[in-house]
């Protein structure tokens, strides 16, 4: 029977003095879609993708549609019917490799799904055969209710590729509340997840290196654990108001020293990322989303 965690996880587990309260917490992780969860997941709007392209470096994308378009066809198959954009690397990466990680989040309720596993495409649509599933925590989730755009707003992206952070991208990331991680462990995977705070939780210190702190969670620790055995990683971070998506690829690091936390609070980690490629797609969300609150665990 293969362990709950890898090597990677376990030692940042050990390291954060969490290792017992971990074991416990990872009961909840399952090979297996809950039939409760087939509602929660047939009713929401949009995905979040962790991939990877052909030189294994990592990526985290978004797919939307109109609810119904991510099904749980059975306790080990969920399908998600939807088309990467071309300017996205999700769309070539599917065919790189096949290992994936899905997230499935709520703004509005603040719930949250993970779906590990390998995918395929079949019939224009994703087909992932999971291999880990589990929820996870509300906590630093932002409130927010969406509606699909009006077909005036509704227009055709453009898309930039480069390999730094120009000023009005740092300016959008600094003044972010949210954003999407994809990390990668050999054997287990990819894996999506997420990260919020209140606005300006993430550091820009300049157009190729972010900072951000690393709150208490539910000290399972797999972004973390495989970045301790994998730098690659992948961020998202997306512009609720315009649809706008801003895809980094690079290498992530985590600084547990305390003069690092200082200058974040409720920090108890850092994690410092090196940009290697940027990838901007204007109006690729056909969503509006309207801000209701932030969570009430978000650092002050």
């Amino acid at each position: 029977m293969k362990p709950v965690f890898h090597a990677g996880e376990i030692a940042v587990q050990k390291r954060a003095g969490v290792q017992d309260l971990a074991n416990r917490v990872g009961r909840s992780i399952d090979s297996v879609i809950p039939l409760q969860a087939e509602g929660f997941l047939r009713s929401q709007p949009m995905a979040i993708i962790g991939s990877l392209d052909a030189h294994e470096q990592v990526w985290a994308s978004v797919l939307a549609g109109q609810p119904g378009f991510i099904q749980a066809l059975d306790e080990k198959t969920l399908v998600i019917n939807a088309h990467p954009l071309p300017e996205d690397p999700l769309h070539a990466n599917l065919a790189a490799d096949s290992h994936i990680g899905v997230l499935v989040l709520e703004p509005m309720t603040r719930r949250r799904m993970r779906l590990n596993g390998k995918a395929e495409v079949k019939d224009g649509m994703i087909v992932l055969h999971a291999e880990e599933v589990f929820f996870n925590c509300p906590k630093y989730i932002q409130a927010r209710a969406w509606k699909p755009k009006s077909s005036a707003a509704a227009s055709s992206q453009n898309a930039e590729n480069d390999s730094s952070l120009n000023a009005r991208q740092q300016r959008w990331i600094a003044g972010a509340d949210t954003f999407f991680i994809a990390s990668n462990h050999s054997e287990r995977g990819v894996d999506a997840s997420h990260r919020g705070g209140n606005p300006g939780f993430v550091q820009v210190v300049n157009g190729n290196v972010l900072r951000w702190p690393d709150y208490k969670g539910n000290n399972m620790f797999q972004t973390l654990g495989n970045l301790s055995v994998n730098p690659n990683a992948g961020l998202l971070f997306l512009d609720f108001e315009t649809g706008a998506t801003l895809q980094l690829t690079g290498k992530a690091e985590v600084l547990w020293e305390d003069e690092e936390k200082e200058s974040f609070s409720g920090a108890e980690r850092v994690v410092e990322f090196k940009v290697d490629r940027v990838v901007e797609v204007g109006n690729a969300v056909k969503l509006d989303w309207l801000f209701l609150n932030y969570s009430p665990f978000n650092p002050g």
